[in-house]
């Protein structure tokens, strides 16, 4: 297990960029570039796992020929982009999670209907790759003997968790805005375990920092997290943490068992998570796709292989210091190890 002073470097990028809109991000269609393509408002999510993706993508609409501005410049949360997205005062990015994010693409009305935003989701950068669960620290789940959430049922259980005093297992989360916070406040207030569990928000590579100090000073951890991740490199599956079952929601539609998960509490090969195995894809306002045939037909065709994400993420976590010009380097690098399949997705994209 890697000590905590690791995570450091991973803190200060996840938290860096939180600029909002930012400079250049006014309201308003698409304007033309100098050389007839459009100046395209990019953002990217503010979890620092997807940043490669975001300028991959980036660097790609500048070959295509669009003026693309920095997306690290409008760094967002979920519940933050959508919004400004269905405005049409940031035309895409590429860090959509579905199903996580369908919630984003419908609008409650005053009147109590429901409408669909002008949201469009487009193509598929990570197939199959992004799953997502709880952890408990191995010794924890070992000496209580647990194997799944419904364990958390029992008062006494739960309250191995509870470092505020108040009786209640206190699960990391997510930020706040991100949809993971919602996804995980929905399985709490729908569950028999629930009642005895709690969500601690905040910038979540402080909570698994703090995560990683308990584990090393024998005090237990419940956690969530997601894939592709730097958590799972610092805090190992079936090592330090085991990945808990978890039964779904009520209605969720499709399998949340994970094959051959490394580190599942029950020892199986098939874990049962409880949620969904996500996409993840790009997001764009539909008047900015129709304007700009040739981004959809990007968009539609970029594939960026889950194990080439979860390498940049190690990196960029084991770094002393890693800046928005060390992630330019690295989709640099993947474009030029991929440049075949590049030049095949742009000329393909210019001719629709």
């Amino acid at each position: 297990m890697r000590r905590a002073w690791i995570l450091l470097a991973a803190m200060l990028l996840a938290s860096c960029g939180e600029l909002g809109v930012g400079a250049g991000g006014d309201a308003g269609g698409p304007a033309a570039g100098d050389d007839g393509g459009a100046q395209v408002r990019m953002a990217r999510a503010s979890w620092d796992t997807g940043f490669m993706q975001a300028e991959v993508t980036r660097q790609l609409l500048e070959e295509l020929g669009h003026d693309v501005a920095d997306p690290a410049g409008r760094t967002l949360d979920a519940a933050t982009f959508y919004p400004l997205l269905a405005r049409g005062e940031i035309d895409l990015w590429v860090n959509g999670w579905f199903p996580l994010h369908e919630p984003f693409l419908d609008r409650q009305l005053v009147t109590g209907q429901t409408i669909s935003e002008p949201i469009e989701v487009v193509g598929t950068q990570v197939e199959a790759g992004a799953l997502q669960g709880f952890l408990v620290d191995r010794a924890s789940a070992e000496r209580l003997g647990i194997t799944s959430t419904d364990d958390l049922a029992d008062p006494a259980v739960a309250a191995e968790f509870d470092t505020d005093g108040d009786g209640l297992a206190d699960l990391l989360g997510c930020d706040d805005g991100w949809g993971c916070q919602l996804g995980i406040d929905e399985r709490i207030s729908g569950s028999d375990w629930g009642a005895n569990v709690e969500q601690v928000s905040g910038d979540y590579a402080e909570l698994v920092a703090g995560a990683l100090e308990r584990i090393e000073a024998g005090d237990p951890v419940l956690l969530y997290t997601w894939t592709p991740n730097w958590t799972v490199d610092v805090l190992e599956p079936g090592e330090d943490v085991v990945w808990l079952e978890s039964t779904p929601p009520a209605g969720v539609e499709g399998s949340t068992v994970v094959q051959d998960l490394a580190g599942c509490a029950t020892g199986a090969g098939d874990c049962e998570l409880g949620w969904l195995v996500n996409d993840v894809r790009g997001v764009a306002n539909a008047d900015f796709l129709a304007a700009n045939p040739d981004v959809r037909a990007l968009l539609e065709r970029v594939r960026i292989p889950l194990d080439d994400i979860a390498e940049q993420n190690a990196r960029m976590q084991a770094a002393e210091g890693y800046s928005d010009a060390d992630v330019r380097r690295d989709a640099e690098e993947w474009i030029a190890a991929n440049r075949d399949q590049v030049d095949a997705w742009l000329e393909a994209s210019r001719h629709g």
